[in-house]
């Protein structure tokens, strides 16, 4: 599957029923070339002016289902979150 499939995917937790948002950017080892998680940027904050809340950092152990349009994961208690750099290759 390739990136820009996974962008047009809606992140959804199936232990709340949450819908996180849309995959926004992978975490891969550049090593081994393995994906370690899926990052869903956070919400905005004031239409956007305050910027934007910490993005949600989805372990790909979590991801349950790959759907055709959505992505299950199951994801219990605190939500890992953090400032991802923009770093992206695309």
């Amino acid at each position: 599957m390739r990136f820009s499939e996974l962008r047009c995917k809606e992140v959804i937790n199936v232990c709340t029923g949450q819908r996180l948002g849309y995959v926004g950017d992978l975490d891969i080892d550049a090593v081994t070339g393995e994906l370690k998680a899926l990052i869903v940027p956070g919400r905005l904050r004031l239409f956007g002016i305050l910027g934007r809340e910490d993005d949600y950092v989805v372990p790909f152990g979590c991801v349950k289902t790959l759907g055709s349009d959505i992505i299950l994961t199951e994801l219990s208690g605190e939500y890992p979150r953090a400032k991802a750099p923009r770093r992206s290759i695309f």
